[in-house]
Order: structure tokens, then C-alpha cells, then sequence
């Protein structure tokens, strides 16, 4: 039995609530119309609890957090709002029965981390249109985290499914705003990327295509800065199997943010709608493909970061990997990549392993877990990974940086015990200072520090 009763996508710019905006407001009137609509829509449907899904509650990179306690209180003095506040009581029982689901399920998701009862305004903004919800309505409060689209639409099965067993009617809010770059006049100014997203986010959500919503690459909603996009897959999963009517789809950027509302009815079960299946189905192929191609170096390089990160042993595979690899000494770098970004690298320009093959092993585990420029890799990334091994040759002392080309040498700068690397063929490095100045800064040296000692060397890249 469906006990889903509604379901609304909502913006939650603080100036749509009165008392703030005065009077600019206006500007966004199709929204405010829309959003109230919808919010009479949630409040007719009669639920039992409401859960909001907001991009400004507490969100840890490896984990997604649904605030627990007896109750919640905020305000919008921040805003320089003084009279309204707001103060909510949270279903502990189903936040309880969500939180032991997805521990046993392997879901990154429940109720660990701080706990501080204070609301945030992406969940402040969709509670000043429900306030004519009855007095006995109980809230859960969920935010985002680092795991991926799929992930949390997983989690809004679970909390679908632990309603059901509750006989609890629930309603769903995905409190979120869209791309933050749309006029050269916003605080994040103008990028092409924002109103094609907002385009083409608007047309899915009003067609209630939830598995375009999952294929959405994470790097697009990250370029064109949308905040969003997670809450709401964790909505769509919801819905999972349920047919749904969209009403009243409305967007504007009047101030240089995109700001959509859209209303869900969800109806019978639909058979047709299970796109979870769909969505790891396609993943699985995407990964299958990528791996089937991959050659020994890289193979070695994924298999140990695999297995490192599920705490598993690895056993060198010995005999099946090239004699090169078991004999041959040279440094190594391992380099990983996430959604076309950057997501470790670490590496050895001489060899300290007994073999290269050791080489990578080590040099895998560390870019992946211990590179300080990001956090250790969850196993949840680990289908989505590129990785790159690069086996350095001998480097050669060069007079000069005219003896530079970054498009086939890397570059070593060296003064005193300081000492920067760079590798060649790096995207956005296509001239010698650019690759000399990041080397320099690598090390901890200015760019225009003199006297430094320069060193060439080619790498054999395995992709």
C-alpha cells in the first residue's frame, strides 16, 4: 500500500519569506504562487510526518545525516528576521527504523555525527509555507552528503519502505535551489553552464524522469553550482515505483539563482518506474567497459585500491603480470580521477620498492587514502574511478627552462631541500612557466624564485 501522500520540489531563498524580502519578493511571484500551491497541495494530503531533505543540514563528505532528537528549533534572525520561528518535533520512531535499515544495508546514512536540534534555513524556508500543517504533523530532517545520486535515491527507498511498515502516511520535501551562476550581477556571477542546467533539470523534474535525474553527472551540477540536485534523487526514491501526476512546474532566476517548484501526486504502483535497476544496471556496464580496457599497470592500481578500501588482502598476482612489472625498478605515480576532477595523486620520482609492480601497489593506496588534499576514498566511489599509472624514466639535469615541454616532459624543481614535481601532459599546463610555476609552487617556492635546479623526464602512461 502506498503511504506516500504528496511530494514538492521547493527553492528556500530567504528573501521569498516576507519579512525579509520586503517587497523584493514580488520579483519571484510565480514562485511564491507555485510554492504556496504546492504547500496546500502537501497540507491537504493529510500526512502523518513530513520529511525534508535540505542542503543546509548538517552533511559530512562520507555520510548522510538524518537529525535525530525530540524536537528542533530555528529562526530567520540571521536574515534579520525577528518574528518568525519555528519549532518541530521529530518522528523518532520511523527516524529509528530508517537509521537501522540502512545500517543493515550498507547505506552511508542514518543518524551518526553531531546533533545540535538547530534548524537551517533550507529547512526554515519550506516550514514558513507549511505552517497551517495540524499541530500533531511530526518532521524528519535529513541532509546531503558526499555519496553519489544513486545512493540517495536509495535512501528515499528506504524511508518509502520503513513508512509502509509504520502504516505511516508521509510526505516528501526536496528543499533545494538550482544553479547559483545565472546573471553577470549574482554574488557567483554569470556561467553558460547555469541556465542549461536549470533548462534541463526543470524539463526532468516536471516529466517525473527520475532516472535522467540520477544520470546527471555530478560535475555539471557541481560546475554550474547547484546545491539541490542530491535532495532531490533522495525525493525521487520515494517514489520509486509509483506512479506520479507533476503539477504546477514553475522556475525563475530573477535574481540571479535558480529557484523551481514542482508538485508530485504519486498515485498506484507503476512497474515501469524501478529505476534504481535501471540506473546500477547502467553503472555496471559503464565500469565493465571501462575495466575490460584498462591494461596490467592500471588493473594492479584499481585492484589494490579496491581492495584497500573494503579492507581486504591483497594478493600479488604474480605470474600473470608482466615480467617488467615483477623486475623492472622506476618511480611511479598513481593518479585518480572522479567525475573528469582530480581526486588523488601521489607517486615516488625514484623507485623504493623492489619492483614496480610493489611501486604501484603502494603508491595506489596512498593517493587514494592519503593525499591531504582530499579525503580517503569511500567505497561507494570506486566504480566511478579513472586511474592512471605513470612510470617515470631517469631525469635529466637541463640548463634552462627553453629545454622544457610540458606536453612531453615533466619538470623537477629543486633548491636546497625543497623539491617540487610536475608531471607532463597535464589538462590546463600548456606552457613551461605555467608547468615551472606550479613545480615551484609545489615545493613551497615563490614563482619567480631564482637559481633553482631544473630536471626533464618522460613518462610510459597506462590508462
Amino acid at each position: 500500500m502506498n503511504l506516500i501522500t504528496n511530494a514538492m520540489i521547493v527553492p528556500h531563498p530567504p528573501i521569498i519569506v516576507p519579512n525579509i524580502g520586503k517587497g523584493e519578493e514580488r520579483k519571484i511571484q510565480n514562485i511564491t504562487d507555485a510554492y504556496k500551491d504546492a504547500a496546500k497541495r502537501l497540507i491537504d494530503s493529510r500526512p502523518d510526518t513530513v520529511v525534508i531533505i535540505s542542503p543546509h543540514a548538517p552533511s559530512y563528505f562520507d555520510y548522510i545525516q538524518i537529525s535525530s532528537g525530540k524536537e528542533a528549533y530555528g529562526d530567520l534572525g540571521q536574515f534579520r528576521d525577528r518574528e518568525d520561528s519555528f519549532h518541530i518535533r521529530y518522528d523518532q520512531e520511523l527516524i529509528e527504523k530508517i537509521d537501522a535499515a540502512c545500517q543493515e544495508q550498507g547505506i552511508p546514512a542514518g543518524t551518526l555525527g553531531k546533533q545540535d536540534g538547530l534548524l537551517d534555513h533550507g529547512t526554515m524556508v519550506p516550514l514558513y509555507f507549511l505552517k497551517e500543517l495540524p499541530e500533531h504533523v511530526k518532521f524528519i530532517r535529513i541532509g546531503i552528503g558526499g555519496p553519489n545520486a544513486r545512493i540517495h535515491y536509495a535512501l528515499g527507498q528506504i524511508i518509502a519502505r520503513q513508512a509502509r511498515a509504520l502504516g505511516r502516511r508521509i510526505a516528501i520535501v526536496g528543499s533545494g535551489d538550482l544553479s547559483h551562476c545565472q546573471k553577470p550581477d549574482s554574488s557567483y556571477g554569470y556561467k553558460e553552464c547555469g541556465p542549461k542546467y536549470d533548462e534541463n533539470i526543470m524539463n526532468i523534474l516536471a516529466a517525473g524522469d527520475f532516472l535522467a535525474l540520477m544520470d546527471i553527472p555530478e560535475h555539471d551540477s557541481e560546475d554550474a553550482m547547484v546545491c539541490g540536485q542530491k535532495s532531490f534523487c533522495v525525493l525521487a526514491g520515494s517514489l520509486d515505483g509509483l506512479a506520479v501526476k507533476a503539477s504546477a512546474p514553475e522556475h525563475s532566476a530573477a535574481f540571479g539563482v535558480g529557484y523551481g517548484v514542482v508538485s508530485y501526486e504519486p498515485s498506484g504502483p507503476d512497474p515501469d518506474r524501478h529505476f534504481l535497476i535501471t540506473a546500477n544496471a547502467q553503472a555496471l556496464e559503464t565500469y565493465n567497459e571501462r575495466i575490460a580496457n584498462e591494461d596490467p599497470y592500471v588493473s594492479l592500481a584499481r585492484t589494490t585500491i579496491s581492495h584497500y578500501i573494503k579492507g581486504h588482502e591483497l594478493v600479488l598476482p604474480g605470474t600473470s603480470l608482466p615480467e617488467e612489472m615483477l623486475t623492472g625498478k622506476a618511480g611511479v605515480f598513481v593518479s585518480i580521477h572522479e567525475n573528469g576532477r582530480l581526486r588523488g595523486c601521489i607517486g615516488t620520482t625514484a623507485p623504493v620498492q623492489e619492483c614496480i609492480a610493489n611501486e604501484i601497489i603502494e603508491n595506489a593506496i596512498s593517493a587514494s587514502t592519503r593525499d591531504p588534499r582530499f579525503p580517503a576514498i569511500q567505497p561507494w566511489e570506486l566504480e566511478a574511478l579513472e586511474i592512471h599509472v605513470d612510470v617515470l624514466q631517469p631525469a635529466q639535469p637541463i640548463p634552462d627552462e627553453s629545454s622544457l615541454d610540458p606536453k612531453k616532459y615533466g619538470v623537477i624543481v629543486t633548491k636546497g631541500n625543497r623539491c617540487g614535481l610536475l608531471l607532463p601532459y597535464l589538462e590546463g599546463v600548456d606552457t613551461i612557466e605555467k608547468q615551472v610555476s606550479i613545480a615551484k609552487e609545489k615545493a613551497g617556492l615563490a614563482a619567480d624564485e631564482p637559481d633553482c635546479q631544473l630536471e626533464r623526464f618522460e613518462v610510459v602512461r597506462h590508462t
